[in-house]
């Protein structure tokens, strides 16, 4: 037996928490890069779905704009039609 075993004890736990650190530190690492990762897929898929939306934005505004001018010429249209046959006087026998 050793006359003092407290200096080995001591050197025995200091090199357990030397290991254990080390094991968490890679740990840390690697959940780190994970969350990375995961981010950067996050992100584009976020990108995507941005650029989809405006795409079908655009296209529901170009559709918009065209059945108000196909409404709008079709109400014209009708009313140019009222006022010609008021205008066209009908003959009555």
């Amino acid at each position: 037996m050793e006359d003092s075993p407290w200096q080995t004890l001591t050197l025995i736990v200091s090199l357990e928490a030397i290991f254990l650190s080390a094991f968490v530190m890679i740990g840390q690492n690697r959940q780190a890069e994970f969350t990375r990762k995961k981010a950067d897929h996050d992100y584009l898929s976020q990108e995507l779905e941005l650029r989809h939306n405006t795409q079908l934005t655009e296209l529901v505004h170009t559709l918009t704009v065209e059945i108000h001018k196909a409404v709008n010429a079709a109400a014209a249209d009708e009313t140019d039609a009222g006022e010609n046959a008021e205008q066209v006087p009908t003959a009555t026998a």
